[in-house]
C-alpha cells in the first residue's frame, strides 16, 4: 500500500470541512446522519469541530460486499433520528459513483427536513454515474481504490491514521 493522504492531511481537510460546515449553519441547530460504516471515524472528529447545536444519528447504507465491486444498495434506518423539519447533514466517507448518496438523500427528503446537505471525506475522479455533487467536500482523489480513517477492503484497515491506495497486489494477497 502506498500512503495518500497522511494523518496531518487528513486532519487538516476535516479542519476545512468544519470551517465550511461552520459557515454555511453559523449558530443554527443541525441534525447529523452518518453513513454507516465508513463515515464514523470522519463523524466522529468532525463533530468535535462543530461549535453550533447538534444531534447526531446514523443510517447504514452498503453497497461494497467483500470486494471493489459495487454491489445492490440497501440502506437500514433503524437508527436514524427524527429529520421533520430540521436541517439535515449527511456526512459520507467517499463519494465514488453518487448512487449511495442520492439514495440517502432521496430516503431523507421523504421525511420532510427543512433541508438536506452533503458532506464527504472524498470525492472520486473518474467513477461518478449520477447527476449529484456533495455541498462539502475535503479532498479530490484519484480514482483508485483506497483504505483508511474508515474506509476498509473486506472488512479491514478501517483503523489506518491514515489514507492508502491498495496496490493490485495488494487486492491479489487477499483472494482465497
Amino acid at each position: 500500500m502506498k500512503t495518500l493522504l497522511d494523518e496531518d492531511e487528513l486532519q487538516a481537510g476535516v479542519t476545512q470541512l468544519a470551517t465550511e460546515i461552520t459557515a454555511a449553519y453559523g449558530d443554527r441547530p443541525l441534525t447529523i446522519v452518518g453513513v454507516l460504516t465508513g463515515s464514523v471515524v470522519l463523524l466522529a472528529d468532525l463533530i468535535r469541530l462543530l461549535d453550533m447545536p447538534l444531534r447526531v444519528g446514523v443510517l447504514q447504507a452498503s453497497s461494497y460486499r467483500s470486494g471493489t465491486t459495487r454491489g445492490q444498495l440497501t440502506i437500514n434506518s433503524e437508527m436514524m433520528l427524527n429529520v421533520a423539519e430540521r436541517d439535515v447533514l449527511v456526512i459520507d466517507d467517499i463519494f465514488d459513483t453518487g448512487h449511495t448518496l442520492v439514495e440517502v438523500v432521496a430516503k431523507l427528503q421523504d421525511l420532510s427536513p427543512n433541508s438536506v446537505k452533503t458532506a464527504v471525506l472524498l470525492r472520486k475522479h473518474g467513477r461518478q454515474e449520477v447527476e449529484f455533487a456533495p455541498d462539502f467536500v475535503a479532498f479530490d482523489i484519484p480514482n483508485e481504490f483506497v483504505v483508511g480513517y474508515g474506509l476498509d477492503y473486506a472488512d479491514q484497515y478501517r483503523n489506518l491514521r491514515y489514507l492508502a491506495v491498495m496496490e493490485p497486489e495488494d487486492l491479489a494477497s487477499h483472494c482465497p
